[in-house]
């Protein structure tokens, strides 16, 4: 099952390796992750995303919860979260697929950021299902590169995940 885990640690040299090697030193695979400066700039939250039954994502929040620089953490996946992702696509565009392109892009409420004759590089922001809809879409067009962010997520809840 896919896991949303939120991590407050500190905003220090070689906090996110030893995160990092954690996942490494067990075999746990990191499927996407994100790492940014939070309000207090020496603290930064770290959105990673794996996979396990419950019995590895326990190991992993013990084993995270161990580590010095880790302040606080919350898994998002059991809890109401709000969870988003930005994308870039680079499509080969031509006389037949360029309207379709266009059409696509206003429908996912996309923006295409560069226009040549030959490609749009487009952006848009959602929840990874509807990411992956988008660039199935996209087809007649070829999609001739991709970038993702990685998941982003927020509890709902009225506490947040705030450093002590």
């Amino acid at each position: 099952m896919r896991h949303v885990i939120s991590i407050l640690l500190e905003n220090e040299s070689g906090a996110l390796s030893r995160v990092a090697g954690l996942f490494s030193a067990r075999a746990y695979n990191i499927e996407s992750l994100s790492v940014a400066p939070t309000v207090d700039p020496s603290v930064s939250r770290m959105t990673l995303v794996t996979r396990g039954d419950d019995h590895i994502i326990e190991q992993i929040i013990k084993q995270l919860n161990k580590l010095v620089s880790v302040v606080k953490l919350q898994e998002l996946t059991p809890v109401e979260h709000i969870e988003r992702e930005m994308v870039l696509i680079k499509a080969e565009v031509n006389d037949k697929t360029r309207d379709h392109v266009r059409m696509m892009t206003d429908i996912f409420k996309a923006s295409i950021l560069s226009v040549s004759p030959t490609h749009f590089v487009i952006e848009m922001t959602g929840e990874r299902r509807k990411s992956q809809e988008f660039i199935d879409a996209l087809a007649p067009a070829v999609v001739v590169e991709i970038v993702r962010s990685g998941s982003q997520g927020m509890s709902l809840s009225d506490k947040p995940l705030r450093s002590n």
